[in-house]
Parts: structure tokens; sequence; C-alpha cells
């Protein structure tokens, strides 16, 4: 059982706080206006902090030293932006997540290493895959028989600098596309994770939980090992012949 933190008690605050207290998990929700608790299901457990989510005392109040995630969720995208960068870079919380209307903002906020998201539903589902690493992985399209499917993966931030071939080895599954700075890239020879990007992968359907367990966890050091052996032999590797054919 986690902590998770969630700043903004609105429609997806609500959704997601519900989804985490099903799970099992603590939960404390942040909001400025004391009536937006009555959102909340009269079952709600968590702990209710009344205050500005990116105020160090209220984080404190609301147990951010002990959470496992931080999701900010409010209306406004600079609060949710200052707040999400407290929970990082002053509390060291390793998933944060924040929520903004405004799409032309996305690749900033993704550069300061914040992944973001939008839209009511589709934003309470998005939230809970990046600061719920472990949970099962969501299908976004499933070929005709069922038995493979594309699907977004969550990395633990160790993964950051390995090459893709090394992911792909290590967890069994062929990458598709990676979205970096909201933006679809295709993987190359030399394409390697980064702190930030969205992969997205086909795997078999029946091996999902085992994809999210290594994932979600340290890379191993059979893994570490092939990732440096990629990256010998790409700097091993002789330089193109770029000359002109039938040239002098």
């Amino acid at each position: 059982m986690a902590h998770f933190v969630i700043m903004g008690v609105g429609r997806v605050g609500v959704m997601v706080a519900h989804a985490l207290e099903d799970a099992g998990h603590t939960v404390a929700v942040i909001d400025q206006d004391d009536r937006a608790f009555r959102r909340l299901r009269k079952s709600f457990e968590g702990k209710k902090v009344t205050g500005l989510g990116f105020d160090r005392e209220v984080l404190r109040r609301a147990g951010i030293e002990e959470a496992y995630a931080f999701a900010a969720v409010s209306s406004g995208d600079n609060s949710n932006i200052i707040a999400a960068r407290v929970a990082r870079e002053t509390f060291k919380v390793r998933h944060v997540v924040a929520r903004i209307y405004d799409p032309s903002r996305a690749e900033f906020y993704q550069r300061l290493g914040i992944p973001t998201v939008a839209a009511v539903r589709w934003s309470a589902d998005q939230a809970l895959r990046r600061i719920l690493p472990e949970q099962s992985i969501t299908a976004d399209f499933r070929e005709a028989s069922g038995r493979l499917q594309l699907g977004e993966l969550s990395l633990d931030d160790s993964w950051s600098g390995l090459h893709l071939e090394a992911i792909e080895e290590a967890a069994g599954v062929r990458v598709a596309f990676v979205t970096r700075f909201g933006e679809g890239v295709l993987p190359g020879p030399d394409t390697s994770y980064q702190q930030g990007d969205v992969v997205h992968a086909m795997m078999r359907t029946g091996e999902v939980e085992a994809v999210s367990r290594i994932l979600a966890r340290p890379p191993d050091p059979e893994v570490l090992d092939f990732a440096n052996s990629l990256r010998r032999e790409a700097e091993d590797a002789p330089e193109p012949d770029r000359s002109y054919p039938g040239g002098n």
C-alpha cells in the first residue's frame, strides 16, 4: 500500500482519489476551497487538506514526504506546474503528473521532466497510468486475434539513457514509436530512452503483467551489460563512406 497526494478536487481529482482508494492505497487531497471536498463520496477515508497545493507546509500536512506519487489536477495550469515542480524538486517525489488545459505548453512542461495530461476522462485515466507504473498496461490497439496489443509503457527513471533495443530485449516487446516533447518519433538505430518519453510498444497480451513488473523496477545487471554492449558496438562501427561514387 502506498500514499498518494492529489491537488485539486474537481472531477479529475475525485476520479483519481476514488480509484486509488479502491486499489487499497492511502490518499490525501488538497484544495483551497473546502467546499470542493463535498464532491468526494461519503465513504472516502483519505485526508482532506485545505490550502494551496504548492505551499510546502500544506504539502507536508498532506504527507508529501511519504508520498509515492503526486498529481496536480486543479483548474489552473500555472498552479499545477508549480505544485508539480515543488513535489519533484523539493520533496523528491519520483512519480509526478500535472494536468494542463493549454496543449501548446505541453512541450515546455515535459522539458522540465513533468508528464502532462488534459481533458477530464482521459486525464483521470492517464494520470493514474503515470503515477501507478505497476498497474496493467492499457491497450491502445489490439490486433484481430487478440494475441497482440499496442500499449503505452511506464518505465522506472533508471531506464533513462538505455538503448530502446535493450528495453525490447528485457521486456520482450517491440517498440513502435516514442512520443517525445509531444511529438511522435520513429525509433532509429541510435534511439535511447529519455526521461519524459512516452514509449509505445507491441507486446503479447498474455504477458502484459510481466512487462509492467519488469519495467517498473530498475534494469537488471544483465540488461545493463547488454545496453553497454550496444553502446560499444555503436562506438566501434566504421563511419559510412560518403565519397561520391566514381569521384576522384
